[in-house]
């Protein structure tokens, strides 16, 4: 079986998972109340994989959980507080086979440090780097991890690819700020894939260019023309990929790579340095230590 062209690039998550029995397995997915979290947590539970959905609240993952059929278990992790997050870690007690780091911000329009980290690259990366290390013994020996990443992280290139300035005391510009953190989910899933054991996986995606709330921080007459000027997929197509790595056979082991309409695709030449893969873990290590 290839995967190239495997599925058509209008292919939805219903259809990349049609015919699959997940009813053996448990898939965590962050950011499932809404948009991409939500579609790739119902389709999931809707092939028989036990889910659980992690919003920023209790009240949020609770709420999307009962909008679905299917187990869905609810779990509160505020991507931008450490200590949420740990708990969060310590809450899951069960095997996972599958991790989706889905959940993100885009576009910030000002300047946001948090925890001595700009905030796109600590929701986004730092975020996600905790908790999928922090649940890495819970991982089955057969065990993915699915970051989303997106084609965005091209434009973190030349004089802006500094990982030492991770608090972004350089000139802030939103988009090259959101670049770098999708560049950040490229390298580690990368440097993950050489950490894993044998079986388990790592892989990063770009979804597509979708309609949902990432667009809420960008001013609304400049959101409608970055759209207008754009092929958008529904959500429904956008959540393939995420749904296909996490679930399809095709991809068991095939690990390290960058997906795009669930295919191989090619990222930037930065995504692809080793040396700065490891600098940033090393980097990312240093700064989890210290929350």
């Amino acid at each position: 079986m290839t995967i190239k062209n495997l599925f058509a690039k209008s292919a939805t998550a219903e259809k990349v998972s049609e015919g699959l029995d997940l009813s053996d397995r448990t898939i965590l997915v962050t950011g499932c109340n809404s948009g991409l979290g939500f579609e790739t947590m119902r389709v999931l539970a809707s092939r028989g994989a036990r889910v659980l959905g992690t919003a920023r609240t209790k009240i949020l993952a609770k709420k999307a959980c009962a909008q679905i059929m299917g187990d869905a278990v609810p779990l509160s992790c505020e991507l931008s507080e450490p200590g949420s997050i740990r708990a969060a870690i310590d809450a899951v007690q069960e095997p996972l086979h599958a991790i989706v780091a889905n959940a993100g911000v885009m576009a910030l329009q000002e300047k946001s440090v948090m925890h001595g980290t700009e905030a796109h690259m600590f929701i986004n990366h730092v975020s996600h780097f905790m908790l999928v290390n922090g649940l890495r013994d819970q991982l089955t020996p057969n065990g993915r991890v699915v970051v989303l990443s997106s084609g965005a992280h091209a434009y973190a290139r030349g004089k802006n690819l500094d990982f030492e300035d991770l608090g972004w005391n350089r000139p802030y510009k939103p988009w090259v700020a959101y670049g770098y953190s999708k560049l950040a989910n490229i390298l580690f899933v990368r440097e993950l894939a050489r950490r894993l054991p044998k079986g388990q996986t790592a892989n990063a995606l770009h979804p597509g260019i979708v309609d949902t709330g990432l667009w809420r921080y960008l001013p609304e007459d400049n959101a409608t023309k970055m759209k207008n000027s754009f092929s958008l997929k529904s959500t429904e197509q956008g959540a393939a990929t995420s749904v296909f790595l996490a679930a399809h056979p095709a991809v068991a082991n095939i690990s390290g790579e960058y997906f795009n309409n669930c295919s191989i695709a090619k990222p930037s030449a930065h995504a692809g340095d080793e040396k700065l893969g490891k600098r940033l873990w090393e980097l990312s290590e240093e700064l989890v230590a210290t929350l």
